[in-house]
């Protein structure tokens, strides 16, 4: 490379990043901010029924929650006309797809994840099991994608359901989506959050102490809250982390 930054010292590299962490730190809280409008946002209802096709027959949106109180479903497009079908999805998507962790961690904070195309189940099921993805994905049979402007473009809808009645509580597309992947990022657009303390949450809202509930992905079920990070900081009583010194500060 012909025009590095300049090279310093490890001081000089210290006092960079230390006046970069001020601008990430701000960063961190906008976001908080963000999600914490997201989950005051208005929800629209679903008033129409929509059909979806799993590996075990015909199943509604509801359905989709698999008995959990939110839903996030992502639109990939996999199906034909798509660059790559039938062997692939759209590189996108799939990239998309890659992304995705361990899905028993949402599954713990009552939340379910989704894909959804347009492709047959017999299609799905075998890129799946090539492209070795564990989410559940349904093929679309109606009007749902247009509906929810997923019908030309990827996207991430997030849904909340009060006994049978289904509603609309986020949508991120375009270059949103880039973020998402992580228990983190879908919980973030999710109308409850990651449901811990330290959120700036509606009252009534589901919230118990960060850190507790996690747990290895094959042993949730069987918890027992954790310890495991330390004891609360004793001058905020909703910050569950150990006090850091001033040296430890991070983003």
């Amino acid at each position: 490379m012909d025009h590095t930054p300049p090279i310093v010292s490890p001081q000089e590299w210290q006092t960079a990043w230390q006046e970069m962490l001020v601008r990430e730190k701000a960063a961190t809280r906008a976001r908080d901010a963000l999600a914490a409008a997201r989950r005051r946002m208005p929800w629209q209802a679903v008033e129409r029924q929509y059909v979806f096709e799993g590996p075990e027959g015909r199943v509604s949106l509801l359905d989709l929650f698999q008995g959990r109180r939110q839903l996030v479903l992502y639109r990939a497009f996999f199906e034909p006309g798509v660059g790559g079908w039938p062997r692939h999805a759209c590189r996108g998507c799939s990239m998309m797809a890659d992304h995705v962790g361990n899905l028993a961690h949402l599954n713990a904070r009552d939340t379910t994840l989704v894909f959804a195309s347009r492709a047959p189940q017999a299609d799905i099921v075998a890129l799946k099991e090539r492209m070795g993805w564990q989410m559940p994905w349904y093929t679309m049979t109606d009007g749902f994608d247009a509906d929810f402007g997923v019908d030309e473009w990827h996207g991430t809808n997030a849904f909340i359901h009060n006994g049978d009645k289904v509603f609309r509580t986020y949508f991120i597309n375009n270059r949103g989506d880039e973020a998402m992947g992580t228990t983190w990022s879908f919980l973030d657009m999710t109308a409850l959050g990651r449901q811990e303390l330290w959120e700036d949450s509606p009252e009534g809202y589901p919230r118990t102490p960060p850190y507790e509930w996690w747990d290895w992905h094959d042993s949730y079920g069987e918890h027992i809250p954790s310890r495991w990070f330390g004891d609360p900081d004793p001058d905020n009583p909703n910050d569950q982390r150990p006090p850091r010194r001033a040296d430890q500060e991070s983003a």
